[in-house]
C-alpha cells in the first residue's frame, strides 16, 4: 500500500478485495472483502465500486514504480487505445530463487517473443495478449465485454484482449515506463507449478482461442521435449540429430555468461540455465496435455 498510495499521479481510488476483512484503513482505499473466489471474480467488482473512468490492475504481489500511473494516463489520449500494459519487473529485494525465476522470464531462451512483459524494451501498439499484473482498461470497453470471462484461470487475460482487438477493433498499447514490481515464484517447485498450469491453458487455447495462442513460439518447448525423448533412438542412426542439443547448449551457456556479466553472480547464472531448461520440458508436457484435453477444472 505505501507504494501505491505515494503515486505521482493524484487522482485515483484504490480497491482492495481480500477473501476476508480487515481492520486496516488507508487514505484513498476501500478494502472490500468477496469470500472465497477468483482473481478474475474480483477484479471484475470494479465495475460495481469504482467510479473512474479507467481501471487499473495490480496484483497482490505486485507494486508500482510512482510514476506508472503518470505514464499510463497519457496513452488513453487515443480514442482507439482501450488498455495499456507495462513490464512487470523482478524487485531487486527479491531472494535468489526469485529472481532466477524472474531471469528465465527476462532471457530471450525463457521469455522468447514475450519479455518485454518483463523487461522495459520498445514501446508497442499491437499487441493482442497481455496479462493483468499490470493493465489498465478503460470502464467502458470493460464493461461492453462483460469483464473477464472466469471460467479461465489463468487465460482469463487472454480471452479479454482477444476480444478487445478482434472483437472491438480496439488497441491494447505497451507502455514500457509504466513499470510496476512483481515478486517471482521461487525455482523450483513454485515457479514450475506455476509454467505447468500457464501451459496447460495455453494448449488448450490452441483449440480454443486459435487467433492468439495458435502460434509457433508455444509449439516450441513441446516439440523440445519430444526431440529429448526421441533423441537416444535418433542420435545412433542420424548422428546429424546432435546439431540442435549443441546449439541449445551454447545459447543456453550464452545466456549464463549474460547473467554472470550482469549480476556478478555465477550461482544465479546457473539457477537460471537450470531453470530455463525445466521450464521448456515442463512448458512442453503440460502445453501437450492442454492440446489433448477436452476441457479444463477451473
Amino acid at each position: 500500500m505505501p507504494y501505491i498510495l505515494d503515486l505521482d499521479y493524484t487522482n485515483f481510488e484504490v480497491l482492495i478485495f481480500p477473501d476476508v476483512g480487515s481492520d486496516d484503513a488507508f487514505d484513498k482505499t476501500q478494502i472490500i472483502p468477496t469470500g472465497k473466489i477468483g482473481p478474475a471474480e474480483k477484479r471484475d467488482l470494479a465495475l460495481k465500486y469504482a467510479k473512474g473512468e479507467i481501471f487499473a490492475f495490480l496484483d497482490d504481489d505486485a507494486y508500482p514504480r510512482r510514476d506508472w500511473l503518470t505514464h499510463i494516463v497519457h496513452n488513453f489520449n487515443d480514442p482507439d487505445v482501450a488498455a495499456v500494459g507495462g513490464p512487470a519487473v523482478t524487485p531487486d529485494n527479491d531472494s535468489t530463487a526469485q529472481k532466477a525465476s524472474g531471469l528465465v522470464f527476462e532471457s530471450l531462451m525463457g521469455g522468447g517473443t514475450n519479455r518485454y512483459r518483463y523487461v522495459p524494451v520498445s514501446e508497442r501498439f499491437n499487441v493482442d495478449d497481455y496479462p493483468t499484473v499490470n493493465f489498465c482498461i478503460r470502464r467502458d470497453v470493460f464493461k461492453e465485454l462483460g469483464g473477464f470471462d472466469t471460467v479461465y484461470w489463468p487465460g482469463e487475460d487472454t480471452k479479454l484482449c482477444l476480444d478487445i482487438v478482434y472483437e472491438l477493433g480496439k488497441k491494447i498499447v505497451y507502455e514500457p515506463k509504466a513499470v510496476v514490481y512483481h515478486h517471482r515464484r521461487r525455482l523450483f517447485k513454485e515457479h514450475l507449478k506455476q509454467i505447468s498450469n500457464y501451459a496447460l491453458h495455453r494448449g488448450f487455447f490452441v483449440k480454443k482461442f486459435p487467433k492468439t495462442s495458435l502460434r509457433l513460439g508455444y509449439f516450441i518447448p513441446s516439440i523440445f521435449l519430444l526431440y529429448l525423448i526421441l533423441f537416444p533412438v535418433w542420435v545412433m542412426y542420424y548422428p546429424v540429430v546432435l546439431v540442435p542439443l549443441v546449439l541449445y547448449t551454447v545459447l543456453l551457456c550464452l545466456t549464463m555468461i549474460h547473467i554472470i556479466y550482469n549480476h556478478k553472480n555465477i550461482g544465479l547464472s546457473v539457477l537460471t540455465a537450470m531453470g530455463i531448461f525445466l521450464t521448456h520440458v515442463f512448458y512442453g508436457y503440460y502445453f501437450l496435455n492442454g492440446i489433448t484435453a477436452r476441457r479444463l477444472e477451473k
